[in-house]
This record gives C-alpha cells, structure tokens and sequence, in this order.
C-alpha cells in the first residue's frame, strides 16, 4: 500500500485555486493526471483543465465525457468546488440562499452520481471537501454551514449506496491560508491572531488539505468509507478556558 498514484486520474473541482490548487498539487506530486474544472479558464491551469459549471447537470456530462474520451477511466472525484460569501441569514434572499446550497451540496451530488459509472468500473473513490461549518454553528453563513452539513450526510448516504464498488468519504475542512485569507481576517497580522486561535497555532496550508485527499484516495485508505475526516488543526478552543484560569500556558 502506498500514497504513490503514478496510474490514476483524479477530476478535482474547483482545482485551480485557494484550497482546490492545494489538492491539485498534491495528486501532482502523487503521479497522478489531474483533471481540474471551473467556470472561468486560468491563464496557466494548474492540471487538465475542462470548463465547466458543476451547478449544471449537462456541462457536467460533458465534463464526464471529455475524460472518459481522454483517458478511458477515473479513479477519483474530488468534489472541492464550494463557498459562500458572508451574509445575514435574515437579510440574504431566497435565491442567494438556493444558490449556496446548489453549490455546496446539490453540484457535488450531481458530479458523484455522473462519475459513478467510471469510478465503479476502478474501484474508485470519492472525497467530498466539507467544512467545520458542517459540525457547529455557522453565523453569517447559515445557508453554507447547512449545505455542508448536508454534505457530510451524503458521504455516508453514498458510501452505502455505492459499496463495495465506490468508496466515499469527506474531509471537514477549517480555516486555510488560500489567496482569500486577508480578505477575510485582514492584514498577515489579522491571519496570524486568527491562526493563533487554533490548538495547532496556525491557518492550514492548502497543500496539507491535499495531503489528506490524496491519503483517502489512495491503497492507505482502502478500508475508510463514510467517514469525515476533521482536518482543522484541533477545532476550536472551548470559550469558557479563556474566560477561566484553568488552561495552563
């Protein structure tokens, strides 16, 4: 059993930024062909690049097709395309709401259910790219932290459905220093005093995300179905040992 994947191709959604270049990197670095997709093509792709929208069940078929025409098999899908912009739950529309979910939850179902034929015929595998928004409250994206909630319960709706042809598993994914991170924190200094909020005392890199979907994806995990993988560092301090004495330093 090995991390090497010298013989596979991978179709990672979303692969050519932020987390999903991370992932893309990582099957590289295994051996693997890498197939990456998104709706806007990057002027350097980091793997094969196909276009496509995966909210849209036809250009996902099409996606399907191109690599089944390019290489005549699939080993492993995975489903990283996802996010949500910060807002309201009680100011967001309903269609920015249906959005969120369309794109977290309801694309990673269509691009498994279409892979399925090809991945069955390799044993294949599917890792869908969660969130700890999935396991704990999620103000300010309500809608997405549902999603991936969602999402994890797919995994192992999936991972029954489909054994012993198919394995599926999820990676619940927390905070990651991506092109994004000072977007969202601020300044280095603002990502550092949010990194330093974590056990582990820093944001994930995403290369470390591709680390962890290569392990799934690989012979090393070949007994690992329905599981959620927490990839976050160690969660969150308990609030109630910083307004206490009781945790040493």
């Amino acid at each position: 059993m090995s991390l090497s994947l010298p013989d596979s191709v991978v179709l990672v959604t979303g692969g050519e930024r932020g987390v999903g270049a991370g992932i893309t990197r990582s099957f590289h670095k295994a051996g693997a062909t890498v197939v990456t997709c998104g709706r806007t093509r990057p002027d350097v792709p980091l793997g094969e690049f196909v276009q496509c929208d995966v909210r849209d069940a036809e250009q996902v078929d099409a996606l399907i097709e191109t690599v089944r025409a390019r290489y005549g098999r699939l080993d492993t899908v995975v489903n990283n395309a996802g996010g949500a912009p910060f807002a309201k739950a009680a100011e967001a529309s309903p269609r920015f709401h249906a959005k969120v979910v369309e794109l977290n939850l309801l694309a990673p179902l269509i691009v498994a259910q279409r892979a399925y034929p090809l991945l069955a015929e390799r044993s294949g595998s599917v890792v869908m790219v969660s969130s700890i928004s999935g396991t704990r409250p999620s103000p300010g994206t309500a809608a997405y932290g549902a999603a991936k909630a969602g999402l994890n319960n797919l995994t192992a709706s999936l991972a029954i459905e489909w054994a012993p042809d198919v394995r599926v598993n999820a990676l619940a994914v927390g905070m990651v220093r991506t092109e994004m991170a000072e977007l969202h924190y601020g300044t280095d200094a603002g990502v550092a005093a949010v990194g330093a909020t974590v056990p582990i005392g820093r944001l994930a890199e995403p290369d470390e995300i591709g680390a962890c979907a290569v392990f799934l994806a690989s012979p090393m995990a070949s007994y690992v179905t329905g599981a959620t993988l927490l990839v976050h560092g160690g969660g969150e301090v308990p609030a109630f040992l910083s307004a206490s004495d009781t945790r040493e330093n």
